[in-house]
């Protein structure tokens, strides 16, 4: 009878990793984001995303429109749901857009799960929690820095107006701030960012501080057009997320700080949970805040490996 008992146990011990594994194979997750995954930043969290499929071993889809366009965002949210996948993983730029299509994904019974922005939203569209960073309180830390450094005039440069986490960002420098400041819509284009601030600059003489909302698009290209106008003795400037070459200027005091909201864990995080979700019915109580921290000179040096390898 023992003998009987112990062959039992042990091919239970055999059968249930292996029934564990097939049921993550069959695990299929949609990532939709507004980013694409050629963007620096957004090339962080597909890097996340591919990451906890390998640990989990499970299938993940990443989908994003060609450009900033909530009409085709949603669109990719609606064939996600018409795939009937295990989970599904979106960030809500535009809750007035893109809520109908989540909505419809949880009334299907799919779980979902926001990142990077949307944090306002999230719940009341039924997602189970949210990955991100409060982008409003970041931006008010952001200007309080820069007001304390001595800041009486500043400009936010935005490269994706309507964007309604980097509108929040602005907002938030502004009331941290406390003085004059206006918003300097751009593009993505680098270049155009650099000759928009040159002008800017060029035109009020006043503005001392210079808020960039990306590191890699905008943050750098403000360090070059500090840099063209010999400005950095009388110019203060930091910027969202990082970049190695962004950091790289932190370091040498070129610029005050970058804000990491650890994007890498708004990739790697959500696919987790609903890989764990999928296996065994876990899930978090509420949502994980990844940020901000503010990686000043102090610190610049240490992270400036990991964000040219795509971590951080």
């Amino acid at each position: 009878m023992t003998s009987y008992f112990t062959r039992l146990l042990a091919a239970a011990a055999v059968a249930l990793p292996m029934a564990v594994a097939a049921q993550a194979q069959d695990t299929n997750i949609i990532v939709v984001s507004h980013g694409q995954a050629s963007d620096p930043f957004w090339s962080v969290v597909k890097n996340g995303v591919s990451k906890a499929a390998e640990d989990y071993g499970v299938s993940v889809d990443y989908r994003a429109p060609e450009t900033f366009d909530m009409v085709a965002m949603a669109q990719l949210i609606d064939a996600a749901v018409n795939q009937e996948p295990s989970g599904l993983i979106v960030s809500i730029p535009d809750a007035d857009a893109l809520g109908p299509s989540i909505q419809t994904a949880v009334a299907a019974g799919i779980p979902v799960i926001s990142m990077n922005s949307g944090s306002d939203v999230s719940k009341g569209l039924g997602a189970l929690l949210h990955v991100g960073q409060e982008e409003y309180d970041a931006g008010k830390a952001a200007g309080e820095a820069l007001a304390a450094a001595g800041g009486k005039k500043g400009i936010c440069v935005n490269h994706e107006v309507g964007n309604v986490a980097l509108d929040d960002r602005c907002r938030g420098f502004g009331d941290g701030f406390g003085g004059a400041y206006e918003v300097l819509p751009t593009t993505n284009d680098p270049s155009e960012i650099t000759a928009k601030v040159k002008a800017a600059l060029d035109s009020d003489p006043d503005v001392d501080t210079v808020l960039a909302l990306g590191a890699s698009l905008s943050g750098e290209a403000v360090v070059r057009a500090l840099d063209d106008l010999q400005a950095f003795d009388r110019i203060n400037t930091g910027s969202f997320d990082l970049s190695a070459d962004f950091l790289q200027a932190v370091a040498d005091g070129k610029a005050m700080f970058a804000i990491d909201q650890q994007q890498y864990l708004q990739g790697y995080l959500p696919v987790a949970f609903l890989a764990l979700n999928a296996q065994y019915g876990l899930m978090p109580g509420g949502n994980v805040p990844s940020g901000p921290n503010l990686i000043t000179a102090d610190k610049a040096a240490q992270v400036v490996d990991l964000a040219a390898k795509g971590i951080r």
